[in-house]
């Protein structure tokens, strides 16, 4: 059996760059350390995950890859499975993890003043272990088994009205979101010019889904380029029918502390925690190495000083840094920044219930642009790592039940950014099976299919309203579509006007306009 593979074109230029940082002589050098180390983190992949990472990056021979130890890495494999040498999914596995461990090795070489090899020599002393134990990768989930949150999720099928027919009755259109039938995920990406509609069609989703789940399928509006006072009031009557809290940020503190996703009574689980949260500061604030160093040590004895289980506040952790070291750098800057508007909740015991709760959440644009974009990240690692501590939402005749709706407003601003790529892909990957909708509104689709992913296609809905740039082979990647359908869409496009829309949905036909649902132009209860 030859067990040829290719790395995801994601991994591709990853496998340069480490190349490169570890002074190898061949790249298949890297894939034998990726593969050896995806491993030693004890990552299992599941049959359902063979599809995980395409194959459309580097590629490895059989002898390439293995160098004339090829038993010892089967070996490995076969130990970690609990499988023979003869099993046909040997190949899928090594492929899976060769991918896996690019991707951790690539995350592990993203400290500023440390090449890799440097950073592997300083950590020699306590094993190459200890980077698998602390999970340096911002994007993975941590194991929180302190945090009791559960969110309640809804088992019936939710069909949502999406728009009319353009004929003379209206005949209203519907689809049935969570009819695993007929899609694989809940995921929603909407693209249309400012004034055509998209706003007014994601809040009537938004109001919908509620209303028909019961109550039981709650959500967060993300907004962070911030409402202004007219803005707000035109949501008015949005806040009222479906009880919305409206949050702004930093008039009003975001309900949690950020630091509750991390487990405060497992010390193995704590000091992942406090990796991660010392890596999503460093991350989005572009710090060097020491400084995430004074960061880790700063937040460990923070954690050390609670009593009784309660955390640390952000303020308490920016306190105990300033007793580290009186100097003034980029790290004491986005801490003084961080608590001096108080974008969270100074709460030492926080159990947010804000997961059963539907919230506006406005970023002002007043906040400095690094407050705004570490902000945002630590609220979307905080709703991640929640859910994935959660069991899966069951599926029953197709039907998968519904917890919640994470919608995120000029999502382009998110793709445009690298460091939100990742950890919204991961989201978009697994967040489904905890029975959660993304939906993405952005004013374009070339801004969705970025080099390294599209994340269109990681949404099976996708609505397509009036756009600048109509290029063909772009909508074509947007909706899913080919031959046909592409010149029915092109024809539609040409007569599209304000509040009409083409989409890919089952129920309706592909490239036929028709008129959206608005919250404003509907009836609500």
């Amino acid at each position: 059996m030859q067990i040829n593979i290719s790395t995801s074109l994601k991994n591709k230029d990853a496998v340069r760059r480490l190349t490169n940082k570890l002074q190898a002589k061949s790249e298949n050098i890297v894939a034998r350390i990726a593969l050896c180390f995806s491993l030693q983190t004890e990552r299992k992949f599941t049959p359902e995950e063979f599809n995980l990472y395409d194959s459309k990056g580097k590629e490895y021979k059989d002898h390439i890859l293995f160098d004339g130890n090829r038993e010892f890495y089967i070996a490995l494999v076969c130990q970690h499975y609990g499988i023979y040498k003869t099993d046909e999914n040997i190949s899928k596995y090594i492929k899976l993890h060769v991918d896996h461990g690019i991707e951790e090795l690539d995350n592990l070489s993203q400290f500023e003043d440390y090449n890799f090899f440097d950073f592997l020599v300083n950590y020699i002393d306590k094993g190459i272990r200890h980077l698998a134990d602390t999970d340096i990768s911002i994007n993975n989930p941590v194991v929180n088994t302190v945090q009791k949150i559960d969110k309640p999720y809804y088992e019936g099928l939710l069909k949502m009205k999406v728009g009319y027919e353009l004929k003379e009755e209206k005949t209203p259109i519907y689809m049935a979101i969570n009819d695993n039938s007929l899609y694989d995920n809940a995921h929603i990406a909407v693209a249309g010019n400012s004034g055509t509609g998209k706003t007014q069609l994601a809040l009537e989703y938004l109001y919908q889904i509620n209303k028909e789940s019961n109550g039981h399928v709650k959500f967060i509006y993300l907004d962070f380029k911030g409402l202004n006072t007219e803005d707000k009031d035109k949501l008015t009557k949005f806040f009222e029918t479906t009880h919305t809290d409206y949050i702004d940020v930093p008039n009003t503190p975001f309900p949690v502390n950020p630091l509750t996703f991390i487990d405060n009574v497992n010390e193995v689980n704590r000091n992942m925690g406090i990796a991660k949260f010392v890596d999503i500061i460093a991350k989005y604030s572009n710090l060097g190495y020491r400084q995430q160093e004074r960061l880790r040590q700063a937040t460990t004895e923070a954690f050390i000083d609670q009593k009784n289980g309660t955390y640390p506040t952000i303020k308490q952790i920016n306190e105990r840094l300033a007793s580290l070291s009186t100097d003034s750098d980029s790290l004491t800057s986005i801490m003084n920044k961080l608590s001096l508007f108080k974008v969270f909740l100074e709460d030492k015991n926080n159990e947010s219930d804000f997961l059963n709760k539907n919230i506006y959440l406005s970023l002002t644009g007043n906040l400095p642009t690094d407050i705004r974009f570490t902000s945002l990240f630590l609220i979307i690692n905080y709703i991640y790592n929640v859910f994935m501590n959660m069991s899966n939402a069951p599926v029953n005749e197709n039907i998968q039940a519904m917890r919640y709706v994470i919608l995120i407003d000029e999502a382009h601003v998110i793709f445009k950014e690298k460091k939100y790529q990742e950890i919204l892909e991961k989201i978009l990957r697994e967040i489904r099976s905890k029975g959660v909708s993304v939906v993405l509104l952005s004013q374009g689709i070339d801004e969705y299919n970025q080099p390294t992913f599209d994340f269109s296609s990681m949404c099976n809905t996708a609505f397509l309203l009036n756009i600048n740039d109509k290029n063909p082979k772009s909508i074509e990647k947007f909706l899913g579509i080919s031959g046909n359908d592409t010149k029915k869409v092109a024809r539609s496009m040409e007569k599209m006007i304000k509040g009409q829309a083409v989409s890919n949905i089952r129920e309706f036909d592909k490239g036929t306009l028709f008129e959206v649902v608005q919250f404003r132009n509907e009836k609500h209860s």
